[in-house]
């Protein structure tokens, strides 16, 4: 028997691992990558009696390499706040999925733990740039501003790792970042304890946000804003905070933050308005490789030849949803 645990490599997927192995030690195979990387079920070859997690990978994503799993005789957890679609009924799975927008996975699993690890259900929710989320769990907590300031920063960062083209542009490899902050019950005793990690995330972050604050936007109005970043690791690092970044400082505008690839493509980040979390999920599945939630959401390969018609759908799209 083996106990497989599958985890996006963002902030959210590695705080939710974090709390539930915190409550529920055990030695287990790691099963990720980078943020994008989130048809991790396929990359599993489950047999009968094998334990399989699941956490902040879409399931409708995901579908065969659950069906797979589970016909193997697995016993599977599945917890994800993406879209699901069908949700299979199989009596060695079980579910916890909620797609509203203001719900992240590391949430789910506080909710499943009972708060017993809050801070780091916070740190995950502040990745996952769910401020208000974080702050009402953060309520229930006896924390200092500076306090929950620095769980804001960590989220960020534990976020900002996860993307990139392929491991090789992280800073560390998710698995790997998972091992460092897992000893730790406490994010804030990470931060303490694991100062050298901790230095090396905040100094990455920060050079790489100043790169990208210097590139203008190919449109921009009051509804929404496209960005266009260069085929560069910093970029590809930069991509998804930065479209957090853009959200938080300009609530009432969409933003979609477009990376150039090596095939001359573009990845996308999109970010609905914070103050109407809708619709980023249904505009990128209009693309054959794009997904996400309400909140959030991108496409992986929109080809070159689709942008202006990408920008002109996404300022039409947003447009109607601002009516």
């Amino acid at each position: 028997m083996a106990v497989i645990d599958v985890f996006n490599g963002d902030a959210d997927g590695l705080c939710a691992l974090v709390q539930l192995r915190s409550a529920n030690p055990q030695d287990s195979v790691l099963v990720t990558g980078v943020k994008r990387d989130i048809n991790l079920l396929d990359k599993v070859t489950a047999q009968a009696g094998d334990i399989v997690t699941v956490l902040d990978v879409s399931l409708d994503k995901n579908r065969d390499g659950l069906n797979a799993a589970l016909q193997a005789g697995a016993e599977v957890t599945y917890v994800d706040h993406h879209f699901a679609g069908d949700i299979p009924e199989h009596a060695n799975l079980t579910v916890n999925i909620n797609p509203a927008s203001d719900v992240c996975t590391s949430l789910l699993v506080n909710g499943m733990l009972k708060g017993q690890f809050a801070e780091w259900a916070i740190v995950g929710a502040f990745g996952d740039n769910l401020r208000n989320s974080a702050m009402a769990v953060a309520k229930t907590l006896e924390l200092s501003d500076e306090e929950l300031q620095q769980l804001e920063n960590l989220g960020i960062y534990l976020n900002y790792n996860g993307y990139g083209a392929s491991i090789e542009d992280l800073h560390f490899p998710p698995a790997e970042l998972y091992r460092r902050i897992a000893p730790f019950a406490s994010p804030r005793q990470f931060m303490k304890e694991a100062a050298e990690t901790f230095s090396q995330l905040e100094e990455g972050y920060n050079n790489d946000m100043r790169a990208a604050a210097q590139l203008p936007a190919v449109h921009a109005d009051e509804v929404s804003a496209v960005f266009i970043l260069p085929d560069e690791r910093w970029a590809r690092r930069v991509s998804g905070v930065y479209s957090n970044d853009l959200a938080n400082d300009f609530p009432d505008r969409a933003h979609a933050v477009l990376t150039e690839k090596n095939n001359g493509n573009y990845l996308v980040s999109i970010r609905a308005p914070l103050n109407n979390k809708r619709g980023a999920d249904e505009f990128c599945r209009q693309f054959p490789t794009g997904g996400g939630r309400a909140a959030a959401a991108g496409i992986n390969d929109l080809p070159v030849t689709s942008l202006n018609t990408f920008v002109e759908r996404f300022q039409e799209f947003y447009r109607s949803l601002s009516n």
